[in-house]
């Protein structure tokens, strides 16, 4: 928990350094670069093993993996624990900063059924194996054969692979018990330290051979450093059966220009950035264009109207009044659940504050992907921290419509979205404990996120409740009437159902390219750090669900129905539906995911996306329509 607090604090107080210290001397915490010296010992911790099949992680010494003497665990934030990060020591002890070695036996282990089984069911669900060394993921360079001299990186290596003999039909299991391991260095001619700006690894399934019995003495045929004969090929694999497996590693150094400022570009260029380009410059001409031609059309829609209502003079001309300006003594009549639109409301705006400041921190650098499991802590903090505004918002809202039970609506607030995330997050967790995966979140996190919801947002709701319902309130532009007119017959196209679902196509268009990318570093174990593009979706996000609502705001106030308040905020936040079926789709082509477990997971965690992504979308149309109505309200004389 010290640990955490810690991670925490660095947070904020990063902010202050960063605009009160001078620039080059500005290091993020966690992240600042360390000097090695040659003969320096070098420290590889070993991380989970993942795989994209079945989306549970492991720790790596769930595996008969060899063992140091003593397991140590390395201090985890709160986003490395949920991510399912266990980061600790490992058996590959002879890396020497500068100093190649060949052929290091890390031990030798006679697998019984039960460990030969373990190897066999990882390998078959392609789970690979993540180690770290000075904060740097291991990666398996890959030639592309599409393109010359292109290299993709794998982040970390597979347990093993299937195959059979040659003239053999039967398959088998082969381990990857041989690592060769390159890392590289950027070197300081004046003080002659090295920085590692690299860490890669081929693995190779060899079946070593010995003479006599084995010992601590005993020199390998297949691979010895003495007469310079290593490891090339896995033309003689080790098969996983109930028989010895000796592991052994090979340590090579290389110089090179890249400088440590620039290490991760590697890791953070995996995608095809090309493909990424054209697809974010494509939807934002598409949608900048919609923007222009809608606000043309509504701008000068309006100031006709406006213009026509403000020029009558004569009684009968005010009677024959038609279009929006008729349902002015109803347009801001509180709505059926008014209560729950409040809640709705004020959770929305406690989620766009925190994603706008989460994208202003990755933007300043502070979420970079070397800040293991920043990007979560910090979503998670500023959660808790927006609900100061959440409770400003809904109190707000709620005395614009005559609440009096404030305490009440603050409550709800409080606690209708986050128990809902919570239940469904609980019951995931179940199901990741009873498949023993470390992605499971231990009891004292678990205690951790409800004392932060409870001991901090909760009051903090309140707090904003109480200071935004002790403030007066605007009063509306019009009127409202005792009794309610009579909505009339809508024509096809504005019942509500097909306007609301109509609504949320153009949001979603918005965004989907770029969900694509987000799904692919998810679920596929990719990096993600193109925030500068995600940025700029989602202004594009907000424009576009504030311009849908507003324009179909707009015909039904002139087709006469003044019932817009849960349908502006149902228009946007339908984008949520087409998000979750574009989940589905991409489960169903781009995921090789077969079993339940799994399944259940990605859908659960897809259907809390979704329901966040329906209250953002829907308190920003919400919002939008809501200032939209009092203008033009306000803008026309009501006798």
């Amino acid at each position: 928990m010290a640990g955490r607090c810690f991670h925490v604090a660095w947070i904020f107080f990063s902010l202050f350094y960063l605009f009160f210290l001078p620039s080059h001397c500005f290091y993020l915490p966690g992240v600042a670069p360390e000097d090695f010296k040659t003969g320096d010992p070098l420290l590889v911790k070993v991380n989970k093993i993942t795989s994209t099949k079945t989306q549970l992680p492991y720790s790596y010494y769930s595996l008969p993996y060899c063992q140091p003497d003593h397991i140590v665990d390395s201090a985890e934030n709160l986003g490395e624990v949920l991510r399912g990060d266990r980061i600790e020591n490992s058996p590959y002890t002879v890396f020497i900063m500068r100093e190649s070695r060949m052929c290091n036996v890390v031990c030798r282990k006679v697998l019984d059924k039960k460990a030969a089984k373990a190897f066999k069911e990882k390998i078959d669900d392609e789970y690979r194996v993540n180690m770290i060394l000075d904060n740097l993921p291991l990666v398996v360079p890959i030639r592309r054969p599409d393109v010359e001299n292109a290299v993709v990186y794998q982040h970390g290596f597979h347990v093993g692979l299937k195959g059979k003999y040659s003239g053999s039909k039967e398959e088998k299991h082969f381990i990857n018990n041989h690592l060769a391991f390159t890392v590289k260095f950027h070197k300081d001619p004046l003080t002659e330290t090295a920085r590692i700006v690299g860490f890669e690894v081929k693995p190779f399934s060899v079946k070593h051979e010995y003479e006599g019995e084995w010992n601590t003495k005993t020199r390998l045929m297949t691979c010895d450093p003495h007469a310079k004969r290593a490891v090339t090929s896995s033309e003689s694999p080790q098969e996983v059966e109930e028989k010895e497996i000796i592991f052994t590693y090979d340590v090579e150094f290389q110089e090179s220009d890249i400088k440590w400022a620039s290490r991760w570009d590697t890791y953070l260029l995996m995608a095809d950035d090309q493909i990424h380009w054209f697809s974010i410059v494509n939807s934002l001409m598409i949608v900048l264009f919609l923007s222009a031609m809608v606000a043309m059309i509504m701008l000068r829609t309006l100031y006709r109207d406006i213009s026509k209502y403000n020029q009558l003079e004569t009684q009968e001309e005010a009677q024959e009044e038609t279009g929006w300006k008729l349902v002015h003594g109803d347009v801001f009549r509180p709505p059926t659940n008014f209560d729950l639109l409040c809640v709705y409301v004020g959770t929305g705006v406690q989620f766009f504050g925190m994603i706008l400041v989460t994208m202003i921190f990755a933007l300043l650098g502070f979420l970079s992907p070397s800040n293991r499991g920043g990007l979560m802590t910090a979503m998670l903090l500023l959660w808790v921290f927006m609900g100061l505004f959440a409770g400003y918002s809904s109190a707000r809202l709620y005395k614009m419509f005559k609440g009096a039970n404030w305490k009440s609506i603050t409550l709800k607030t409080a606690i209708k979205f986050p128990a809902t995330v919570f239940a469904i997050f609980f019951v995931l967790n179940a199901l990741i404990w009873g498949q023993k995966s470390s992605g499971a979140v231990p009891f004292g996190t678990m205690f951790a996120l409800v004392l932060l919801w409870f001991g901090i947002s909760v009051p903090l709701v309140f707090v904003g409740s109480y200071i935004g319902f002790k403030k007066p309130v605007k009063e509306d532009p019009v009127k409202t009437n005792k009794i309610p007119r009579q909505v009339p017959d809508q024509p096809w196209y504005l019942h509500p159902a097909f306007s609301i679902l109509i609504g949320g196509i153009l949001p979603f268009g918005a965004v989907f390219i770029e969900l694509f990318f987000i799904l692919t570093s998810i679920w596929l174990h990719q990096f993600y750090y193109i925030f500068g593009f995600l940025f700029i979706v989602f202004i594009i996000l907000v424009v576009t669900c504030a311009e849908i609502t507003v324009v179909l705001c707009y015909f039904q106030l002139c087709s006469e129905d003044y019932q817009w308040w849960w349908r502006s905020y149902l228009t946007s936040g339908s984008s949520a539906l087409y998000l979750f079926l574009y989940a589905a789709f991409y489960f169903f082509t781009k995921l090789e995911i077969t079993k339940l477990v799994s399944g259940m997971l990605y859908f659960g965690y897809m259907l809390i996306v979704s329901y966040a992504f329906f209250v953002l979308t829907g308190t920003i149309g919400f919002y939008a329509c809501f200032w939209f109505t009092r203008l033009i309200y306000s803008s026309v004389k009501i006798d």
